[in-house]
């Protein structure tokens, strides 16, 4: 499939897949959702709601590690936070080198470049300190092919859209979802369907549907209970 590197609406760029008119981040502005979606709702609201002052650690499993700019925001927060940060991405399909570099994150975010690319040049399915605040381990796996149980504190759920891969979205995958987060635990994702939101309800998450980030009226949070 053709894709190409775009330049979203607040300057940060991201990738377009041409035969799908899909992208990796929003047209509206890559870097502004993930804040918005991954860190406000998911990363900022456990440490501050659900965090007692003995758990200084959170376990975040990111579907659809893409870019790396959820993983990027997530290390650079978690220094500010003081919080230890145990960080998996799962993708099927990583990006390359040649769209890495098109990439303008860091700079948009006034860092050094070396903390993209030390995400991306880690080796997959080995766990790397990345710095004294965050590890990653990435995964190169289907979603589907998950297979964790009561190890995570929170989900980034990062999937390309229903209209274009709508097997991503369905009660086996949250189910899926479900069994990996710890009681208590959170999923977020920028997506706000019907079908979705009553997806996760049926499987006995408790589910907000909140302000969208810029471009779009609603997402959904949904917290294991």
């Amino acid at each position: 499939m053709q894709r190409k590197i775009i330049t979203t609406a607040d300057g940060s760029k991201t990738i377009q897949i041409e035969d799908w008119n899909e992208q990796y981040h929003s047209v509206h502005g890559a870097i502004q959702e993930a804040n918005h979606v991954y860190i406000k709702h998911g990363l900022l609201f456990f440490s501050s709601e659900m965090l007692t002052q003995q758990h200084a650690e959170v376990s975040i499993l990111e579907i659809g590690f893409g870019t790396g700019l959820n993983a990027l925001l997530t290390q650079l927060k978690a220094h500010e936070l003081n919080l230890n940060v145990n960080y998996v991405g799962v993708e099927a399909f990583p990006i390359s080198s040649e769209e890495l570099a098109q990439l303008n994150y860091t700079s948009e975010l006034k860092i050094t470049s070396q903390n993209l690319h030390q995400l991306h040049a880690c080796s997959w399915d080995e766990t790397h300190q990345i710095s004294d605040r965050f590890t990653l381990k990435k995964q190169q796996q289907f979603f589907k092919d998950i297979s964790a149980e009561n190890e995570f504190d929170i989900i980034y759920f990062d999937a390309f859209g229903a209209r274009v891969q709508p097997e991503l979205w369905t009660e086996g995958i949250f189910k899926i979802m479900h069994k990996a987060l710890k009681q208590n635990g959170v999923l977020t994702t920028y997506a706000a369907i019907g079908k979705v939101r009553r997806t996760l309800m049926a499987l006995g998450f408790e589910v907000e549907r909140l302000e969208g980030p810029p471009g779009k009226r609603h997402m959904l949070r949904a917290i294991k209970r």
